[in-house]
């Protein structure tokens, strides 16, 4: 899980000098993920923790294994650790960008979505729909995965600003077998904790954990002062001391521990198949502990709730981009707003219509849009069949009219719809919707009008992989 940043570091630095070839064969390799290919001569690398019941060639976890990380019989894929990594190519740190997996951001196909469903819930979706085209169920599984690894992507591309170079997938079993193999590693908390959800039960101070006690360090989120954001932290300063650890020289200099390294790296790792990993030890090979930074994207409230009453952590795409932007060096100066052309509002007609529960609610989203300038159209229940997803609806996904209605609500993804006219612009709000109009609407403050809203909590400062003993957490 976020052992992946560290995996990385360690296959492709000094062990892979030693037996490069090995490790790249035993690794799964995938394809078609519409990645960028580092263009702009620095590599940005998605790392992504996987809670899988299989490793990463698709074997079946043994009884005891899935006991160990009590992951039990489910199906689903949960992303629940999503790093984005910049590694520049003029010998600047490193930097390893968290995003909260509850961040409620807009996922193609499904519109507003906490960001750790996108691979999940497209992965089901497509595989259905697969199996129902006839499709076998090795092909469906295989075509399926790769569709909820592209919405992950592209979901993080849009998030952040970034476009992804390389794919880095491990899973919760990779996370147990390299802590282990490199004999445990050090952390230290800042008061005793006892949580039985996640198994967390340690005392204060510091301490050495093994794979399986880690496991549940990193994963604890409930009874800690700032939920997600304080489990980000564990999982910042776990990774920094693990790639401490395998950078040490004791560690690359033992035969035993490669050995064991390798064969965590081999069942659990899986690398995009672009990826050109003699080039990239290149340009790691001068990379040490001090080198490698962690920060976690600016988050405006961990507590708001969907107009369904989901627990989501709010996020402002603006603010991120801009972060994250500064984080990389590619800050952009804002283009003069007085200048700008001014779309006239006035001039697009919306229809909304209802195909969530909530009574009166098209009506509530009309007025919302007649405020910010719209004229108003037909408002009534959607008949279009069963919509899980509020979505904004065009002749043309690139249609201009469209996409001011959809930055008028939220961020709503604009789907395309043959059936209408390409002057028409309609909006299906559906049981997900929390934007101008709906009764979360103050909680998330769109429009900024909220005195309520949850002040943004700043970035912590950035913890590094070179210091001296492990930071101390909540």
């Amino acid at each position: 899980m976020v052992a992946i940043s560290a995996v990385l570091v360690l296959c492709l630095t000094g062990f892979a000098w030693r037996s490069v070839d090995n490790l790249i064969a035993n690794i799964d390799r995938i394809g078609g993920l519409g990645l960028g290919g580092g263009r702009d001569g620095a590599v940005d690398i998605l790392l992504v923790g996987v809670d899988s019941r299989t490793d990463a060639h698709g074997n079946p976890l043994t009884s005891a294994e899935k006991a160990m990380l009590h992951a039990g019989d489910e199906v689903g894929t949960n992303t629940d650790t999503i790093v984005l990594i910049r590694v520049p190519n003029d010998g600047r740190s490193a930097t390893a960008i968290s995003i909260p997996r509850d961040a409620y951001v807009d996922i193609g196909g499904q519109g507003k979505a906490k960001i750790n469903s996108a691979y999940g819930s497209t992965k089901e979706t497509e595989r259905a729909e697969l199996l129902e085209d006839g499709k076998s169920e090795a092909e469906a599984e295989k075509e399926s995965t790769a569709a909820g690894r592209q919405a992950l992507i592209k979901s993080v591309a849009n998030l952040t600003g970034i476009t992804v170079d390389h794919y880095a997938e491990v899973s919760l079993l990779g996370f147990v077998l390299l802590t282990d193999s490199v004999g445990g590693v050090e952390v230290c908390l800042n008061q005793a904790v006892d949580e039985p959800m996640s198994g967390a039960d340690f005392p204060a101070g510091q301490q050495r954990l093994d794979g399986q006690e880690a496991l549940s360090f990193v994963r604890q989120r409930h009874n800690l002062e700032r939920g997600d954001i304080d489990r980000i932290v564990r999982q910042q300063v776990f990774m920094a001391q693990l790639v401490g650890q395998l950078l040490n020289a004791k560690t690359l200099a033992n035969p035993g521990k490669l050995s064991e390294i390798s064969e965590a790296v081999g069942r659990t790792v899986v690398l995009d198949e672009d990826w050109d990993v003699l080039a990239f030890l290149q340009q790691l090979k001068d990379l040490s502990g001090g080198k490698v930074e962690f920060e976690t994207i600016p988050v405006a409230d961990l507590n708001s709730m969907t107009s369904d009453g989901e627990s989501v952590v709010k996020v402002d795409p603006k603010a991120v981009q801009s972060f994250v932007a500064d984080l990389v060096g590619e800050k952009k100066e804002p283009a003069p707003a007085d200048d700008a052309p001014k779309f006239d509002h006035s001039t697009v007609t919306v229809s909304v219509f209802n195909a969530g529960g909530a009574t009166g609610l098209a009506g509530k989203v009309s007025a919302a849009l007649t405020g910010k300038g719209f004229a108003e159209g037909t408002v009534g229940n959607y008949t279009g069949g069963s919509v899980n997803s509020s979505r904004v609806l065009a002749a043309d996904t690139d249609n201009p009219k469209a996409a001011a209605v959809a930055e008028a609500l939220g961020g709503l993804t604009v789907v395309a719809d043959p059936t209408l006219s390409a002057d028409t612009v309609s909006v299906v709000v559906a049981s997900d919707y929390s934007g101008p109009g709906s009764a979360a609407a103050g909680m998330f403050d769109l429009d900024q009008t909220s005195s309520a809203t949850a002040s943004p909590i700043p970035p912590a400062p950035p913890i590094d992989a070179g210091q001296n003993g492990p930071k101390c957490v909540n």
